[in-house]
């Protein structure tokens, strides 16, 4: 997302090489599968269809990395927001122990990327904590432990001492300690994975916004807002919080909200090693929790759910300022040096849908707070259905698009939710 206003500005940096090869679109242009959308979805795709030798194209209707891709918080959690006995409750034996494998696979596939392919992405793997605020969110914590632990995962519940020690941070019962987890610098993520798929054969154009689709003999035309026209046997829909009405109903199907993320200034080597001293990523477990981590120059990153429209001032992150102080009142004399956003997208069922509602047309909306690792271990298995047609490539199976009722009010139903949900999260404080 671009930034609006001077004081909208992300810790993320774009490196300093030269950006990727201009490559416009060109008249009559034929491909095998055309992209739209260069966030981390529709790029993973796009790198695993090239190297199984197909033609790939992907438009982009703003810079790589200015969508949510590359300004989100950059944790790396495997797993969905539901624990593996519900997933095989909802989907069935088969379809959800594929489900919950995969899910458990996410993170291990992006770190295993990012070593095989060597790419250029500051990276940590010191684990997960979903930190308790109640004890009733610690039962909670402790049912998740007990299914992934009979799994093999590698996890385990944190004491009131360990977490404090973990985290530095005031106010927990307890947690759960996910070792599979990590963080990422997601811009240099998408960038990178940008930079391997233009290797394998992916032509790349930036700002060409996709303004229709039209299914013709020689397969689907992606009409752009300049007028140009690429021909393509497949079209892989990859907006998320960004759709619009190019698939007709799919916007309806989500509720776009913005995860707004602040960071520090640096703080000396004294003050950092008391907070997050082992490189842990944390979510906490209110209703509108926040995330917090260890960013680039020793600063401390911390993110949450924003205000529905645009930022108009600094004050629409003073929230998230309060909630880093309810955590490290040390910090209160240090000055927050960075303010940015992105746009997520809610599903009514949190979880990934993946649509189909023409043959060669595909388009997949929802990370639920998952997307980093999610997003590119799905573009691997999207980029095998898209070469053979076997949906047991799919982890979660092809569904309708089912419009949310009502869905011009949903949003205002969101924000009295969230601050209906905020109230009470301040009473159990």
């Amino acid at each position: 997302m671009l930034a609006v206003a001077p004081f909208c500005e992300p810790i993320w940096q774009r490196p300093a090489r030269p950006d990727l090869p201009d490559m416009p679109l060109e008249r009559d242009e034929h491909v095998d599968l055309a992209v739209i959308g260069g966030g981390l979805l529709g790029l993973s795709t796009a790198l695993h269809a090239a190297r199984a030798g197909r033609s790939v194209r992907v438009i982009e209707a703003r810079r790589l990395g200015e969508g949510a891709s590359g300004l989100n918080g950059g944790q790396v959690i495997p797993g969905l927001k539901y624990d593996p006995d519900t997933l095989l409750s909802m989907f069935g034996t088969q379809r959800g122990e594929a489900l919950v494998d995969f899910a458990a696979s996410t993170a291990d596939r992006l770190f295993e990327l990012i070593a095989a392919e060597r790419l250029a992405v500051p990276h940590r793997r010191d684990g997960w904590i979903q930190a308790a605020h109640t004890v009733t969110a610690l039962r909670a914590a402790e049912n998740r432990h007990r299914q992934w632990r009979a799994r093999g995962a590698d996890v385990a519940i944190l004491s009131p001492a360990e977490i404090a020690q973990f985290t530095g941070a005031q106010g927990y019962v307890g947690g759960w300690l996910d070792r599979r987890a990590g963080t990422v610098d997601p811009l240099a993520l998408t960038l990178e994975i940008a930079r391997i798929a233009v290797a394998a054969g992916v032509r790349i154009a930036e700002q060409v916004r996709a303004t229709a689709l039209r299914r013709g003999p020689a397969g689907w035309h992606v009409i752009t807002e300049s007028g140009m026209e690429l021909t393509a046997k497949a079209v892989l829909v990859a907006t998320n919080a960004y759709s619009d009405d190019l698939v007709p109903g799919l916007a309806e199907t989500i509720v776009p909200l913005h995860s707004f993320q602040i960071a520090t200034a640096p703080l000396s080597s004294a003050r950092i090693a008391a907070i997050l001293p082992e490189g842990h990523a944390v979510s906490d477990s209110r209703r509108i929790l926040v995330y917090y981590r260890r960013g680039p120059g020793g600063r401390v990153i911390l993110g949450g759910r924003g205000r529905m429209g645009l930022p108009r001032t600094a004050d629409d992150w003073r929230h998230l300022h309060r909630a880093l102080l309810r955590l490290y009142p040390v910090l209160a004399d240090v000055a927050i040096e960075k303010r940015w956003f992105g746009r997520v997208a809610m599903t009514p069922d949190h979880l990934p849908h993946v649509h189909e509602p023409q043959p060669g047309l595909l388009a997949v909306v929802g990370c639920q707070g998952r997307g980093v690792g999610l997003m590119v271990a799905l573009g691997e298995r999207l980029a095998a259905y898209l070469q053979d047609g076997d949906q047991r490539a799919l982890p979660f199976p092809l569904s309708p698009i089912r419009p949310i009722p009502f869905h011009r009010f949903r949003q205002v139903g969101v924000a009295a939710l969230i601050t209906w949900y905020r109230a009470l999260d301040a009473f159990e404080r």
